[in-house]
């Protein structure tokens, strides 16, 4: 039976524009209506962790990329949930950290579960000296931690498959660092893949087929064809069609367009 395999970045749950309320919860419920069997999710907020299984009907796996904080000091996802009620337009994810989620449905179950760190200080270290970096890209490169939350499911007709949900970088001045971090995701999900065992790299790389030359080595390593903007799901091991990313009308919540990325989806199997 195919997987229909979803990945969103739900930017915190605000609308475009930002308003002062969110939509999160209409959000998710969106997201899984139609029942996809993979939904990896980025940007959510470490709070949200608890309520997607129940918003979703999706078992759930969370992993916390950059934890609550106020300015420099540690927080709880409760404050910082509180703190952020009062204007989500405007406070976004300055207290609430964020967060990346997979939910699976019933019919796969989950085997395995792995997080990789995209950007320590041993490996921006290295890659600054090799890229060349300058101070301002360094001090962006280290100003948020980034994950890869990898997933082993086991799949319905026997066997399993590996899904991996990133978030990369986000600095628009060197997308270097985003494609760095890329091809340390697919590494990882290499070295944890058994022989012939499907993988899917999915998430928000922060870095456009065009520029990535990740994205062109990821094809010689067998994955599917990336679509054109920063959200990707990547397919390798099955046969897949797409990928196809959402209309506006479909990600609209009370005529609200809802989040600043796109769903992309990819039926693969």
């Amino acid at each position: 039976m195919p997987l229909l395999v979803r990945s969103w970045n739900l930017f915190h749950g605000n609308a475009v524009p930002p308003e002062r309320d969110a939509y999160l919860e209409e959000m998710v419920r969106l997201a899984a209506a139609d029942g996809p069997d993979v939904l990896c999710l980025q940007e959510v907020p470490v709070w949200a962790l608890e309520f997607l299984a129940g918003w979703s009907g999706m078992a759930t796996v969370g992993a916390v990329a950059a934890p609550p904080r106020i300015g420099p000091l540690p927080s709880t996802a409760a404050i910082g949930r509180v703190l952020t009620d009062l204007n989500h337009g405007l406070l976004r994810s300055a207290f609430t950290g964020q967060a990346n989620a997979t939910l699976v449905l019933s019919r796969l179950r989950v085997l395995e579960e792995r997080t990789l760190v995209l950007n320590p200080p041993r490996f921006r270290s290295a890659q600054a000296r090799w890229l060349g970096l300058d101070l301002v890209a360094r001090l962006a490169w280290a100003k948020e931690r980034r994950i890869c939350l990898a997933l082993r499911v086991a799949l319905p007709e026997g066997g399993t498959a590996l899904v991996g949900n990133l978030h990369a970088t986000n600095f628009e001045a060197d997308q270097r660092l985003a494609d760095a971090e890329l091809r340390r995701a697919a590494a990882f999900l290499d070295g944890l893949a058994a022989p012939a065992e499907p993988v899917f790299l999915c998430g928000d790389t922060n870095v456009p087929a065009a520029r990535s030359r990740t994205m062109q080595d990821l094809r010689a390593w067998g994955y599917s064809e990336p679509g054109p903007g920063i959200d990707h799901v990547l397919v390798r091991g099955l046969p897949a069609a797409g990928p196809a990313t959402w209309r506006e009308e479909r990600r609209r919540v009370d005529g609200r367009l809802v989040s600043d990325h796109a769903p992309v989806e990819v039926t693969a199997g």
